[in-house]
């Protein structure tokens, strides 16, 4: 008897969003029932590896070079987030940067600078599992010639205990979109795979239309849904509207990460896409990670989320002190 897996029930969450993301806790979907066990072992005979817990964070637009007056601290925010996961009890075992690693500039040899000092920044971490895609900032000016040099290939899929990430470059291109030949190649790709694997697909901007006319679309990201849309459990995970966002679709969901340089408003509320002022009373606010538990819901096919929210404060704003954690418990189920 077939036991599919809810795609609510996939993702077991429970960790920090920081800022640009959060921490992720996956295990297999016994939430879903009796069946999901079985479930289970189907994926460790189709995949070769069973499905066992782990975590993983996903950190965003750390902007590394950007200084102005909506963020004049540049790359604290990072350095703290660095700090933050260091701290956290149970080690993620890998981190997803999801595009906008560095603020572009002029000229090859500024823009080198500021990769490798994102790179000097990332290696702060203890989780040695680092990948990241490409945002327009990284790529667009050169159509990612020298991100490939220092990072590698901006598209690429690999597995982690029994789930397939993939991640898709949806920047590089003189337009907001994948492209036939990287569409080919995610086609090619997910082939390998029966609709029961979990899929995490990780990019930079959203593969639906949230808001076009700020560029918060990709315009051939429903032709990346189709392809996904066989595969019963799949999370897309973006960066670029630098806030939180989820977005639920039939054969999918789709979660923003926050920045870690400023925020960008609501597209239902505002007018225009302007950067939230700075505040230098609180330099992180509107970064604030996001603690999140799951279990088991009212019934057998839910999974009911424990959320804690989380503001960090520095105790002095140009120093090296810890944080203090403000939490705010609250209980969502879906």
């Amino acid at each position: 008897m077939r036991h599919p897996i809810d795609r609510r029930s996939f993702l077991r969450i429970a960790g920090l969003s920081l800022g640009a993301g959060a921490l992720y806790r996956v295990a297999p979907a016994l939430a879903a029932g009796p069946g999901g066990r079985d479930t289970a072992r189907r994926l460790a005979r189709a995949n070769g590896e069973g499905v066992t817990p782990f975590s993983f964070v996903q950190l965003s637009d750390t902007h590394v070079g950007f200084r102005g007056p909506p963020n004049p601290t540049g790359t604290l925010a990072f350095e703290r987030a660095v700090e933050v996961v260091n701290g956290l009890r149970e080690q993620p075992e890998l981190v997803l940067f999801t595009g906008d690693l560095t603020h572009d500039a002029e000229g090859r040899a500024e823009r080198l600078a500021r990769m490798r000092r994102f790179q000097q920044l990332a290696s702060g971490l203890r989780a040695k599992a680092r990948h990241a895609v490409p945002g327009e900032h990284d790529a667009a000016i050169d159509g990612g010639a020298l991100y490939r040099e220092v990072f590698g290939e901006t598209s690429y899929a690999f597995d982690h205990r029994g789930v397939h990430f993939v991640a898709l470059d949806n920047v590089s291109r003189p337009k907001p979109e994948i492209g036939a030949e990287r569409l080919a190649w995610l086609r090619q790709d997910l082939a390998r795979y029966p609709v029961t694997a979990p899929i995490v697909v990780f990019t930079h901007r959203p593969l639906f239309d949230l808001k076009p006319e700020w560029e918060w679309f990709t315009r051939d990201g429903a032709e990346a849904m189709k392809l996904l849309a066989p595969y019963e459990n799949v999370t897309v995970l973006y960066g670029h509207i630098h806030r939180e966002h989820v977005h639920q679709e039939p054969n999918g969901r789709h979660v923003a990460a926050r920045s870690l340089i400023f925020a960008f408003p609501d597209p239902a509320a505002a007018a225009e896409k302007k950067p939230a002022p700075f505040d230098p009373q609180r330099p992180f606010r509107n970064l604030g990670p996001r603690l999140l538990h799951a279990g088991p819901g009212a019934s057998s096919r839910t999974l009911a989320l424990g959320m804690e929210e989380v503001e960090l404060t520095l105790r002095e704003h140009s120093g090296t002190e810890g944080f203090q954690q403000l939490l705010r418990p609250s209980t969502l189920e879906g």
